[in-house]
């Protein structure tokens, strides 16, 4: 049976603060997306690019998946996230669709910025999605170059209309997430725009998210609750409203042996808490204090403090 260590396109189960337990399945190479959001835990883009490719093999990913589902995990949701913009990878539908006819039962979300889900018939490419949570984290131009920095050829209206697009030609849940960036899109006429945006979009819930993990900008801030309390009272007649905030994390017990090459897997793909750690890999304080001395040695991996709390996340090299 493969080693989780062994895994390259599947990390977790992680307990996500949206999805609970989530199976993540990462498709493109790191970090290769349409956009260089400055929030962006996964870090800095290093292939900024609309041109979609098989970068794995399709059944190399398969292989995996079905390698871990047979072990039957305890997950809520297989998600597609990790190193860049999932929609990148070519035969995503393929993947989607294999998933739904193997596996009915398990549920599938696409983690997704928006940029590419609205044209050359993708919504029809991803019907067999149960949810999908794009991304709206401007509300113009200006915004959007400053927040999301995306490849030459994006444009805001174009991301708007794509969003629209799909929303119109696929009938999956839509949950809608909006990052707050305090200085940039906060002020009364971004969210002002902002409701007139969603309310045209018409998802089915709005989720208000803000800095947790370490981003690429250390200039980007969490926001402050009056801020977040303005935009909720402003989408709240749109759609149910929901702050994503950071939960008590239950306890969770891998059933798979735990090795460090389990743990710094995980963080190859997203910094974590020394909580979230000592919980989804059950340690005690002595050996979560010598995990993380062992993964600073690596002198792969560094520990960043912020207002969420102290985080361990592989450099930016």
């Amino acid at each position: 049976m493969q080693k989780k260590s062994d895994f390259k396109y599947i990390f977790g189960p992680v307990i996500s603060r949206r999805l609970g337990i989530s199976l993540g399945i990462d498709i493109v190479p790191p970090k290769t997306c349409t956009m260089n959001c400055v929030y962006c835990e996964a870090g800095r883009t290093t292939l900024l690019t609309t041109k979609r490719k098989e970068f794995f093999p399709i059944t190399e990913i398969k292989e995996e998946i079905e390698n871990i589902l047979s072990q039957k995990p305890k997950i809520d949701f297989l998600t597609f996230s990790g190193s860049g913009e999932p929609t990148l990878y070519l035969k995503l539908g393929e993947l989607i669709n294999w998933l739904k006819e193997k596996y009915p039962s398990q549920k599938i979300c696409l983690l997704t910025n928006g940029t590419l889900i609205g044209y050359n018939g993708m919504p029809q490419e991803l019907k067999n999605l149960d949810l999908i949570i794009p991304s709206l984290d401007a509300s113009d131009e200006n915004s959007f170059q400053k927040i999301n920095r995306p490849v030459e050829e994006l444009t805001h209206k174009k991301l708007i209309s794509s969003i629209k697009n799909f929303r119109i030609q696929n009938k999956c849940q839509m949950w809608l997430e909006l990052f707050v960036v305090p200085g940039v899109n906060d002020t009364d006429q971004s969210i002002a725009n902002f409701a007139k945006i969603i309310s045209e979009i018409n998802p089915d819930k709005i989720q208000l998210n803000g800095l947790d993990r370490p981003g690429v900008e250390k200039w980007v801030k969490k926001p402050e609750k009056n801020i977040l309390e303005k935009f909720v009272n402003a989408l709240k007649d749109i759609a149910p409203v929901e702050i994503i905030v950071r939960q008590n994390i239950p306890d969770y017990k891998s059933s798979i042996e735990l090795q460090m090459g389990n743990i710094s897997n995980l963080l190859s793909k997203r910094p974590c808490t020394f909580e979230e750690i000592q919980k989804i890999f059950s340690l005690s304080d002595n050996e979560l204090n010598q995990v993380i001395q062992e993964l600073i040695s690596l002198n792969e991996f560094e520990i960043e403090e912020n207002q969420s709390g102290k985080f361990i996340k592989r450099k930016n090299h």
